[in-house]
C-alpha cells in the first residue's frame, strides 16, 4: 500500500472511531454529578446508559476499574467505597470519557416530608436569624441535592433535580434549601467531621399516603379505589365524575346554609346591610388566632374605606385560606380557590366612587387555619397610590362546617396515593443512603388514628425499597400550634402525636419532640435550628455512637392507688418540671371527663391527682393542639404527649 492510500485508510478509521464515540456518549442519572457524596464503607450501586457494548468506570480513591456490560442501553456496577474522605473523581469511559469531579465519601441522608421539612432558610421560610445563618453557611464538606416537585401515576426511573445536581454548601447555595436538613447536617459535621450529603425530597401540604408505594398501600386496603383509578383511565373518570357530582351538591348546601346569602344573592356584601352588631378582627390574620379558635366554615369580612376622586382601576393582592369571594360596593369582583394561591383582583373604576366605599370578602376554610393572610402590605393600589386595608374589619360567621354533612374528598394531583413516592422516592431507592429524617403529619391530623398504621407502613416500605431492613428513620413530632385552650379536651393534633409516639416501637427509629418550640399562630415555626439539632442528637447517639442526651421523658406505664395515678417513664434521669411546678396533666374518672390535675415528681416518677376526681382511671399529658406541659429530664428536652387510656378519639372513624 502506498503512503497516500495508507494515510487515507487511517483517516477513515479515525473518522469512524470519532463517529462511534459521539454516538456512544454515556448518560447518568440526575444525582450522579460533580460534588456528590457517596455512602462510606459500602457497596454502592452506580449505573447509567450507553450505546457502547461496555463501559469502564475508574474510581480515584482506590484506582480500581470496573466494567459494566451494556444491556438494552443500560449498564450498572457496584463500587466499593472506603472510609470517609475526598475529594475524589470517577471516570466513565464508553469510548467517550466523562469524569465526575469533587466527589466526597461520607454519610448520605434522605430528608423528606411536607412543608416544615421543605421550609427554606430564606424564601417563604425566613427562619430565625436567616440572614446570619446564610452568611455563615460555608461548609464545603456538606453537599446538597434538591429534588423537584413531581408526581406520577407509576414509578419513575429518573429524579428531576434543581441546580443541575449536587451543590457545595455555601451562602450562595443554601438559601432555598431545607433549613431543618441543613441544621441536622451542620451539627453532625461539627461533631464528627464527616462529609454529609443531603438529598432533600419533600413537598408542602402533602399526605403520608402519597409518599408510600402502591404495593405497600394495597396491603391495608384503605386506598384501593384511588389506586385502581390511577391505573385505569375509565375508573379515574368515574371517580372524578362522582366526586364532582357530590361536590356540586355539597357546595349548594354550603351556599344555602350561609346566612350571607339570600336566594343565592350576597346580601352581606351590599352597602344597605347593617353590620353594626358585627365584631371586629384585624386583617391580615388567621381567624383561629383572632377570636374563632378551631373554627372551620364561612366568615364574612367588611371594611369601609374612603377614596378621593378616582378614574382608574385598582388592584388588590393577598392570600386567603382556603377559598374566597370578593365584592366592592355590592359588585361581584371574583373568587379564587386554594389556600396557597395568591389572589390578584382588578377593581374596575366604574365600581368605585368618591368618598366611602365598601369592600366585602367571604372566606371559606375547610380545615386548619383560615382567613386572609400575608404581610402587612395589604392594600388597594393604583400606580403610586396605595390605600391600606390592614387593620380592623367587621366580621361575622356565615356558616359553621359542623352544621353540614362531611365535605366530599378526592385525592388529586400530588396527594393521590403513591403519586409522590413514584416520582420523588422510587428513582432514589438504589442510591445508597445512611438514613432518613422525616417531618410530616400536619396534613394527616384529621385522620390521626389511621396514621397509627400509615406511618409504620411507610417506614417499613422504605426500608424494603432501599433494601435495608435496619435503615435509621428519625422524625419530628408535631410542634405546638393553634390557640391554647383553657380546659382539657380532644385534639386531633394530640392524636397525631400519639401515632408518632407509638411508631417508636419500630426498631432504629427516633423522635424529636418539639412542643416547646412551635408557634401557636404559625404552622411553620421559624426555629428550625433546634429542630435540626434535635434530629442530629438522635443520629449522633444512635448511629454515630456519641454519648449525648437526645430524648426527654417517654411514658412507659402507670399504676393507681386510691386517688393518685403514678406514671413511670423511660429517659427518667433527673425527671422534673422545666420551671417551678409541673403543668399539662389532666385526669379523669370512669365518666371520661378530664380535669386539670396537680402533679409532682416522687422518686423519679410522676404522681398525678385532683380533688375533682376521687377515683381516677386515666391521665393525659399535653393532650392539646398547643399544650403547656413542662415535663423534662436531665437533657432539658420536652416529654412527649401521651395518654394512659385507650378511649375512642375524635379521628378514629375517619379515613
Amino acid at each position: 500500500m502506498n503512503q497516500y492510500l495508507l494515510r487515507k485508510a487511517i483517516l477513515v478509521l479515525v473518522l469512524f472511531s470519532a463517529f462511534n464515540t459521539a454516538n456512544a456518549a454515556v448518560s447518568l442519572p440526575s444525582f450522579f454529578t460533580d460534588n456528590m457524596v457517596l455512602q462510606q464503607k459500602s457497596a454502592v450501586p452506580f449505573w447509567g446508559g450507553s450505546d457502547a457494548k461496555s463501559v469502564s468506570i475508574t474510581t480515584s480513591w482506590d484506582k480500581k476499574s470496573y466494567t459494566g456490560k451494556v444491556v438494552n442501553g443500560k449498564w450498572n456496577v457496584v463500587l466499593k467505597t472506603p472510609v470517609y474522605g475526598g475529594p475524589y473523581t470517577i471516570t466513565i469511559n464508553d469510548g467517550t470519557i466523562k469524569t465526575l469531579n469533587n466527589i466526597l465519601i461520607g454519610e448520605v441522608w434522605l430528608c423528606s416530608g411536607q412543608s416544615n421539612m421543605e421550609m427554606p432558610l430564606e424564601g417563604w421560610g425566613k427562619i430565625d436569624h436567616y440572614k446570619e445563618e446564610i452568611a455563615n453557611a460555608n461548609y464545603p464538606q456538606i453537599r446538597l441535592l434538591q429534588a423537584e416537585h413531581i408526581e406520577s401515576t407509576s414509578p419513575l426511573n429518573t429524579l428531576k433535580v434543581q441546580h443541575d445536581g449536587w451543590n457545595v454548601c455555601s451562602p450562595k447555595t443554601i438559601a432555598d434549601f431545607s433549613a431543618t436538613a441543613y441544621f441536622f447536617a451542620r451539627k453532625i459535621y461539627k461533631e464528627k467531621n464527616i462529609p454529609i450529603g443531603l438529598i432533600h425530597s419533600s413537598w408542602g401540604g402533602t399526605l403520608i399516603e402519597a409518599w408510600t408505594s402502591s404495593g405497600a398501600l394495597t396491603t391495608i386496603h384503605d386506598f384501593d379505589a384511588e389506586i385502581q383509578a390511577m391505573k385505569s383511565e375509565s375508573d379515574q373518570k368515574a371517580l372524578l365524575q362522582k366526586y364532582n357530582a357530590d361536590m356540586a351538591v355539597w357546595e349548594k348546601q354550603l351556599i344555602s346554609s350561609d346566612k350571607g346569602f339570600q336566594s343565592e344573592k350576597a346580601i352581606w356584601a351590599t352597602s344597605k346591610f347593617n353590620d353594626k352588631s358585627w365584631k371586629t378582627m384585624p386583617l391580615p390574620a388567621y381567624f383561629e388566632n383572632k377570636g374563632l379558635p378551631n373554627f372551620d366554615g364561612v366568615v364574612w369580612f367588611r371594611k369601609k374605606i374612603k377614596l378621593s376622586a378616582n378614574k382608574t382601576d385598582f388592584t388588590l393582592s393577598y392570600y386567603a385560606d382556603d377559598d374566597d369571594m370578593i365584592w366592592v360596593n355590592g359588585n361581584y369582583i371574583g373568587e379564587t380557590k386554594g389556600y396557597n394561591v395568591q389572589r390578584h383582583y382588578i377593581i374596575p373604576a366604574k365600581f368605585l366612587k368618591k368618598g366611602e366605599n365598601l369592600l366585602t370578602i367571604r372566606v371559606f376554610d375547610g380545615a386548619g387555619n383560615g382567613g386572609v393572610y400575608g404581610d402587612e402590605n395589604f392594600a388597594l393600589k393604583s400606580g403610586k397610590q396605595a390605600v391600606s386595608l390592614a387593620g380592623n374589619w367587621k366580621y361575622h360567621i356565615g356558616t359553621d362546617i359542623k352544621d353540614l354533612p362531611a365535605k366530599p374528598y378526592l385525592a388529586q394531583g400530588q396527594n393521590r396515593p403513591a403519586a409522590i413516592y413514584n416520582a420523588m422516592i422510587a428513582p432514589l431507592t438504589d442510591y445508597k443512603i445512611k438514613g432518613v429524617i422525616w417531618y410530616q403529619g400536619e396534613s394527616n391530623a384529621e385522620r390521626a388514628y389511621q396514621y397509627q398504621k400509615l406511618f409504620p407502613l411507610l417506614i417499613n416500605d422504605w426500608r424494603a425499597q432501599f433494601k435495608d431492613k435496619d435503615l435509621p428513620f428519625f422524625f419530628v413530632q408535631l410542634a405546638n400550634y393553634k390557640q391554647q385552650k383553657t380546659e382539657p379536651g380532644d385534639s386531633d393534633w394530640a392524636e397525631l402525636r400519639e401515632a408518632q409516639f407509638k411508631t417508636l416501637k419500630l426498631s432504629n427509629t427516633g423522635m424529636a419532640v418539639t412542643t416547646d418550640i412551635g408557634n401557636g399562630e404559625d404552622i411553620h415555626p421559624k426555629n428550625k435550628q433546634d429542630v435540626g439539632g434535635r434530629l442530629a442528637n438522635i443520629a449522633l447517639a444512635k448511629v454515630y455512637n456519641t454519648k449525648i442526651e437526645y430524648s426527654g421523658p417517654l411514658y412507659k406505664s402507670y399504676g393507681i392507688k386510691t386517688n393518685v395515678v403514678t406514671l413511670d417513664f423511660d429517659f427518667n434521669e433527673n425527671i422534673k418540671a422545666k420551671d417551678t411546678i409541673l403543668k399539662g396533666f389532666s385526669i379523669a374518672g370512669e365518666d371520661q371527663k378530664f380535669y386539670w390535675a396537680e402533679a409532682k415528681v416522687v422518686n423519679g416518677k410522676v404522681e398525678v391527682f385532683s380533688q375533682e376526681v376521687p377515683n381516677p382511671v386515666a391521665v393525659r399529658y399535653n393532650w392539646a393542639d398547643n399544650p403547656i406541659g413542662n415535663l423534662t429530664n436531665a437533657s432539658g428536652l420536652p416529654a412527649s404527649s401521651f395518654r394512659t387510656d385507650a378511649w375512642k378519639g375524635i379521628t378514629q372513624e375517619k379515613k
